[in-house]
C-alpha cells in the first residue's frame, strides 16, 4: 500500500455510494490501522467484536454506534472509543463518515 504523505481533507477522500457502506484505508502499519468509511443512509456494520481499541470520528452525518448493547447517537465533530473485545455495531441514521482509527497492542 502506497503512503500518502501530502495534505488531505477526510470529508473529500470517499463519495458515498447508493446503498452501500465503502472504505478506504489509509494507513495500515503491524501497530493499528486509519481508514475512512462512508455509509448510506440506513447502511450498517453488524454486530462483531475487534480484539483491539478503535477511536471513532464523525466526519460528517449521524451514526447510532451500540457497544455492549448500548446505543450512542454521534454527530459530525464527536467521536468516541470502543473497548477492545467488546461487542458493537455501527448504523447510519442519515448518511455519514467516519474516521477509524484501530490502535493493535
Amino acid at each position: 500500500m502506497e503512503q500518502n504523505t501530502g495534505k488531505m481533507n477526510l470529508t473529500e477522500l470517499l463519495d458515498y455510494q447508493s446503498n452501500s457502506v465503502v472504505s478506504r484505508v489509509l494507513l495500515k502499519k503491524s501497530t493499528g490501522t486509519i481508514t475512512v468509511f462512508a455509509f448510506d443512509e440506513g447502511e450498517g456494520l453488524s454486530e462483531h467484536t475487534a480484539p483491539f481499541d478503535a477511536y471513532v470520528q464523525i466526519l460528517d452525518g449521524e451514526a447510532e454506534i451500540i457497544i455492549s448493547s448500548k446505543p450512542v447517537i454521534l454527530k459530525c465533530g464527536e467521536m468516541i472509543i470502543m473497548p477492545a473485545n467488546e461487542p458493537h455495531s455501527v448504523k447510519a441514521i442519515s448518511r455519514f463518515k467516519m474516521l477509524l482509527v484501530m490502535i493493535r497492542s
